[in-house]
């Protein structure tokens, strides 16, 4: 097959969550020997060296054309005011990136377009003026969703108004170019279900889940782990992540330090505002590292992994890369959302300030029982999220799918 991936971030390197599902499914796809094209917008706001990409498989190729993504406020209020657009659609579209988006569907053969994210499908009418190939929309999450949560929880009165204002712009574009699609992906049966219940969506549609590499050869070295060790990444300019990680802050981790006064809560995560990073910098026993080099790396040595999701939507793919590397995770019920999880079993699920650091206590005070909860987050995720695996199964659906 000759598959065009389109996303609205350079993938690589595939620091969060986005990135690793973009980047996992697009490397895999070469290693079953397609052939990819990714063409993607490099973005301000991620912007990595294309020059500095390594040439990881002959079979993909990858295309980026740079975009300023900088929120400017006047822009943004000329948006609010004068268009129904919402604002995040008129901040990745790019002529660069259309001419790019043309040039390659005028001169190869794609038999599908795979849109990775809502954002980029506002680029689909293009495709369709000059290309046959079956259009594939992965949705990451209900885009509207994250903003009406944020809207439901915001406490500043202009901030709330904005979001809500969003949310309802966003939603009624889902609806839109959902209709234009021909196959819908998503991440988890929670988000189809919701999405066709929604959308009143009836075109084929079928789950793939995030996929990590994980093997029987891929064992979890104990003594490497340092326990108790407490520890959050993601990315810092992500709003619910925002969100969560000061309300962590403020009604957890202050009354959890008086009791253990000794043990430290590792921050990490890439772009944090300096106001967050100040906020951040306030409490006792934190020590904040900004963006690291390497998740993976920062990630192994570490034994429990908060995650304090209030808002957002679709799936938390730090998630599965924790519970892949053998982390006791701590989060809310719409942080596990869409993932199959057990709690009390593979992780540990909280929607209150006192049963999140109840269960922090817990996991501190008995390593037989972070042991335990370990092992079976690391043989949930190799059941479950074999990237192999769900790449195969995704094909297959493709193939029995013909244009509607």
């Amino acid at each position: 097959m000759k598959i065009l991936i389109l996303h609205n971030k350079l993938p690589y390197p595939p620091k969060d969550g986005g990135a690793i599902a973009v980047w996992n499914f697009a490397l895999e796809l070469a290693k079953k020997n397609h052939n990819v094209f990714l063409l993607v917008i490099n973005t301000s706001k991620h912007y990595f060296p294309p020059q500095n990409i390594p040439n990881i498989n002959n079979n993909l190729k990858i295309f980026t054309t740079y975009l300023n993504t900088d929120i400017k406020p006047l822009k943004l209020l000329i948006n609010l005011f004068f268009s129904k657009k919402p604002f995040h659609f008129v901040r990745f579209y790019s002529k660069k990136y259309k001419e790019k988006l043309i040039e390659l569907i005028s001169s190869e053969n794609f038999d599908y377009v795979l849109y990775e994210g809502l954002y980029i499908l506002q680029y689909i009418d293009i495709v369709k003026q000059y290309s046959n190939a079956i259009n594939v929309y992965r949705a990451h999450n209900l885009e509207h969703e994250i903003w009406t949560r944020l809207y439901i929880n915001e406490t500043n009165f202009l901030k709330k108004i904005y979001f809500k204002n969003l949310a309802k712009r966003i939603f009624r574009y889902e609806k839109i170019y959902l209709k234009k699609i021909d196959i819908l992906i998503t991440l988890t049966k929670r988000d189809e279900t919701e999405i066709k219940k929604k959308f009143n969506y009836t075109k084929p549609s079928f789950v793939s889940q995030i996929g990590v590499e994980v093997s029987n050869e891929n064992t979890i070295n104990y003594n490497e782990i340092v326990f108790p060790s407490v520890f959050f990444i993601g990315s810092l300019d992500w709003l619910p992540n925002q969100e969560g990680l000061l309300w962590f802050l403020r009604n957890i981790w202050n009354d959890f330090t008086l009791l253990y006064p000794d043990i430290k809560f590792e921050i990490a995560g890439r772009n944090a505002p300096y106001w967050l990073e100040k906020k951040i910098k306030s409490f006792n026993n934190v020590i904040f590292y900004g963006e690291v080099e390497n998740a993976k790396e920062f990630i192994k040595p570490r034994a429990i992994m908060i995650v304090p999701i209030l808002s957002g939507s679709g799936m938390r793919i730090k998630i599965i890369e924790g519970m892949s590397m053998g982390k006791c995770i701590i989060t809310t019920s719409i942080g596990a959302e869409g993932i199959p999880v057990t709690n009390n079993y593979n992780i540990f699920i909280a929607d209150t300030a006192k049963k999140f650091k109840e269960n922090l206590i817990k996991l501190i005070s008995d390593k037989h029982l972070f042991l335990q909860i370990s092992r079976n987050a690391f043989e949930f995720i190799k059941e479950n999220y074999n990237n192999e695996k769900i790449v195969e199964e995704t094909l297959k659906y493709f193939s029995s799918i013909k244009r509607q």
